[in-house]
């Protein structure tokens, strides 16, 4: 009985701190992507550049919308596989994993033996 409520501590622990690590990822999304809008609005105002080729302004607005929308869609993605919308192959791709690094375990036990 004791093991069972452990496993079920554990499980909630790691609920816990996964839901823990989206709003870290979160926040620091909003952050970085304010600092990098706010630096952006400002562009010539804080180089002091009256006018500058405007190649160089298409690339640094694909720049910051792409980092905004790539990690946007990441960010998402995250939200979705910790509020439990289980995407099937991640699932099926841990406990792969698991039953490989027991098995691997118990031939390196059977190998010390």
């Amino acid at each position: 009985m004791e093991s069972f409520d452990r496993e079920k501590y554990e499980r909630a622990k790691k609920k816990v701190d996964a839901i823990k690590g989206f709003h870290s990822h979160l926040k620091t999304f909003i952050i970085i992507n304010l600092i990098i809008l706010l630096i952006r609005a400002n562009f010539l105002s804080l180089f002091k550049i009256d006018s500058f080729d405007p190649q160089f302004e298409r690339w640094l607005d694909w720049n910051v919308w792409g980092t905004f929308v790539i990690w946007g869609i990441a960010l998402v993605l995250h939200g979705l596989y910790v509020y439990r919308f289980n995407f099937g192959f991640i699932k099926r791709w841990e406990d792969r994993k698991i039953r490989e690094y027991m098995n691997q375990q118990n031939k390196d036990i059977n190998d010390l033996l």
